[in-house]
């Protein structure tokens, strides 16, 4: 028998019937249509399928749909600022060449959303922390890491227009 929850995704209130024994992952490509975020090993162990849960990293593998309900959610769907542009975070890393097949790629970009918010200017070895549940099987992560360190940068950056920061976030 379907759960009725009430979740908000990408900024919208959503109200979605889910089993009680699906995971938040499985409802949000099949009860909410958003197939942007990826089914790859189904055991939390790739980051494949991170979104953000009230602003926190969250494997959606790992979590029940039911628990979800008045959470507020961002997939990688809603990472995008507009329909003809994109994140920062996305520009560097079509510009640094960090994706490859790029299946892996909006795990990736939604758990840099999540450090950037967190922290503007990373470290390295910060860099490497908050990515370390999310594998690429592709690339390497020498790209990937240059793409966090520009695309910091460019949150960061006066915009020419008026001298106030960029607002990407």
């Amino acid at each position: 028998m379907r759960k009725l929850i009430e979740v908000e995704i990408n900024g919208e209130p959503r109200e979605l019937a889910v089993e009680p024994h699906s995971t938040l992952l499985d409802a949000l490509r099949n009860d909410a249509g958003l197939t942007g975020t990826k089914k790859g090993c189904d055991v939390g162990e790739c980051g494949s399928c991170t979104i953000l849960v009230d602003g926190t990293p969250m494997n959606s593998c790992l979590m029940l749909a039911p628990e979800a309900h008045g959470c507020k959610l961002t997939t990688i769907e809603g990472i995008q600022p507009g329909p003809d542009t994109v994140h920062p975070i996305q520009d560097q890393f079509m510009r640094c060449g960090a994706a490859q097949c790029g299946f892996c790629t909006p795990g990736f970009v939604v758990a840099i959303k999540a450090l950037l918010d967190a922290n503007p200017n990373p470290t390295r070895d910060e860099i490497r922390f908050a990515l370390a549940g999310n594998i690429c099987r592709c690339t390497g992560y020498t790209k990937i890491i240059e793409a966090v360190e520009k695309a910091a940068e460019a949150i960061q950056r006066p915009c020419p227009s008026h001298g106030a920061t960029e607002n990407a976030q």
